[in-house]
């Protein structure tokens, strides 16, 4: 796996986030998740600044982030788009969306675009069954979309 460099005003941002929790153990997941913020997911060169900065194992680090689904090891999309896979959102078509969204993207679920402007997920329940199937694009929700709506919500990002 080829490492990355991690740009130094974002190291001291991580080892500031890692003080502010008061370098303790039993905050590993606050830190990644403000971590990830800084970041945009979590690669080895990150855990490992975190391990080294909460006195713990770069294996538990990791087997938090590997455990955890809201977690990525990959980079995510300028726009991740996240389509639910809950029941109902199942059983009233979100297949048939991610289908689109991954047709019109030309990538698969867990991919990103060459560009870097799109990536595409599933999770489960976003607690909003009743305007299933719904997707995600960023923190932005599209309720009962269809596959015809697909093309219309990514001209929003383009």
């Amino acid at each position: 796996m080829a490492t990355i460099t991690l740009p130094a005003s974002k190291l001291d941002q991580l080892k500031d986030v890692c003080k502010s929790f008061n370098n303790d153990k039993k905050e590993l997941i606050n830190v990644l998740h403000k971590a990830q913020g800084i970041f945009g997911y979590l690669p080895a060169e990150v855990q490992e600044i975190i391990a080294r900065e909460l006195n713990i194992s770069v294996a538990h680090v990791y087997g938090v982030v590997s455990f955890y689904s809201f977690f990525t090891m990959l980079p995510k999309g300028e726009h991740p788009i996240s389509i639910c896979l809950g029941t109902a959102c199942y059983v009233r078509g979100a297949e048939k969306v991610i289908d689109e969204f991954k047709k019109h993207l030309q990538i698969k679920v867990g991919e990103t675009t060459a560009d870097g402007k799109f990536s595409l997920s599933c999770l489960r329940c976003v607690g909003a069954c009743g305007l299933a199937p719904v997707v995600l694009v960023g923190e932005k929700v599209y309720g009962r979309v269809a596959p015809d709506g697909v093309k219309k919500i990514l001209e929003e990002y383009t």
